[in-house]
């Protein structure tokens, strides 16, 4: 078993060497069963020193000159020569528990994909909040949020990957293909909760309570045209970090 983990990565100087360390102290998850692993990061056109950091830190680094999440998960799963993928964002930090976690949904053999409950890195009320919400939403329709998935590679491949018409809400697209592809293969989709994402809150500390509002606006009235949009998902590319 081999297992490839995806970073995407776009002006994270700031984080990429403590994420990357972390993913590669949990991967002794992977090690323990006697699995291989490799560690990928995509350089999505970063004007820092993201890509040397990632390579200093033994990472593996391609290049993806289009700046746009999903292009640079498609970028990294298209070199990856494992069995199965493990998409990290470069703002998260994944534990040697729930890699576990993980490994044991693999051994299990009844899931193709599956993310986890998030744990934003703020002690503030409204991060509490948002998680609450967004982790029982997570939980009762199982929607993989961005930040943590786990994927077989055959069905990431048989679905297309990441739909790289849009620049937010990608990860959603790809959940409800991989829900079809699970139950054509009468297998499912798992959101993993013992062991949540520890991930940054910095959206919630960088932009306004208004300019989520304006976001949240826009996505409510034209859905698919907002998140097809790249200036209107300017939190996810307008490089404030």
């Amino acid at each position: 078993m081999k297992i490839s983990i995806i970073v995407p990565a776009y002006n994270e100087e700031q984080l990429i060497g403590a994420t990357l360390r972390q993913i590669t102290a949990a991967s002794e998850a992977f090690a323990r069963r006697g699995w291989e692993t490799e560690l990928i990061v995509c350089d999505n056109n970063s004007s820092d020193r993201t890509a040397e950091l990632a390579r200093a830190a033994g990472a593996q680094v391609v290049f993806e000159p289009i700046n746009q999440i999903a292009r640079a998960r498609n970028r990294g799963a298209a070199v990856a020569s494992g069995d199965w993928f493990v998409f990290v964002d470069a703002d998260s930090r994944p534990t040697i528990e729930l890699f576990s976690d993980v490994a044991g949904q693999i051994e299990a053999g009844r899931c193709i994909a599956g993310g986890s409950t998030v744990r934003l890195e703020s002690d503030s009320r409204t991060a509490r909040v948002v998680t609450r919400i967004w982790n029982a939403i997570s939980r009762t329709w199982t929607l993989l949020a961005g930040s943590f998935i786990f994927c077989e590679a055959e069905a990431f491949r048989t679905v297309g990957g990441f739909n790289q018409e849009l620049f937010a809400g990608e990860e959603l697209d790809l959940t409800q293909r991989l829900k079809e592809r699970a139950r054509d293969q009468r297998k499912s989709l798992v959101v993993l909760h013992r062991h949540p994402l520890v991930t940054s809150a910095r959206k919630l500390r960088l932009y306004t309570w208004r300019e989520h509002l304006r976001l949240l606006r826009m996505a409510s009235f034209s859905r698919r045209k907002t998140l097809a949009n790249r200036e209107a998902c300017f939190m996810w590319y307008d490089g404030r970090r």
